[in-house]
């Protein structure tokens, strides 16, 4: 059980039997009455924000979440994502809302973190930095520099980024997965 009082921002917390994270939280002492938490909580399970109170020092269940790491097999197409347990190599499939954070990074024989809620995956995380293919990009214009000196590039999993004019097509870049950004080539 956790307290009101040990809430902190990314916590995961339990309320009705579904699991929450906290985005954030403000601890009330009106001059009248006893003291509150209010706290803004993303529903793990159907991605919803919603505000909860609790009186101060009230107890709160901790989540059944289990974080494992699988990796990516491949996908039918019928919106279905296969993945293996690298520890019991036992095969899960996930549907296209399951994947939804990782969906731009899934790449086949990549290891992913899946967080299982009372043993039903909810999430998928890809790594914090891939190394990605560029499939297309154009050249580069010597002195082409009105755009900050990036051009678009698309990668081998069909996310768009923006990358340096010297990056060409056919090279292999590392990308930030949280906020799609290039940060070098490989």
């Amino acid at each position: 059980m956790i307290t009101t009082s040990d809430f902190r921002k990314g916590m995961k917390i339990e309320h009705e039997g579904e699991p929450y994270s906290i985005i954030d939280f403000v601890h009330y002492k009106p001059g009248k009455g006893g003291a509150f938490v209010r706290a803004t909580v993303r529903n793990l399970l159907s991605n919803k924000i919603i505000e909860i109170t609790w009186r101060s020092g009230e107890k709160v269940k901790k989540p059944d979440l289990d974080e494992r790491m699988y990796q990516y097999l491949y996908s039918d197409g019928d919106d279905a994502y296969h993945f293996m347990d690298n520890g019991t190599y036992e095969q899960i499939t996930l549907n296209g809302s399951q994947i939804e954070n990782a969906k731009d990074f899934m790449k086949e024989n990549e290891n992913y973190q899946i967080m299982m809620f009372n043993g039903k995956a909810i999430s998928v995380e890809p790594p914090t930095f891939m190394e990605l293919l560029i499939a297309k990009a154009e050249p580069g214009l010597r002195g082409d520099t009105a755009t900050a000196g990036t051009k678009p590039a698309i990668l081998e999993t069909g996310k768009k980024i923006q990358v340096p004019l010297f990056v060409n097509e056919g090279e292999v870049v590392k990308v930030d997965t949280r906020t799609a950004e290039y940060l070098e080539r490989v």
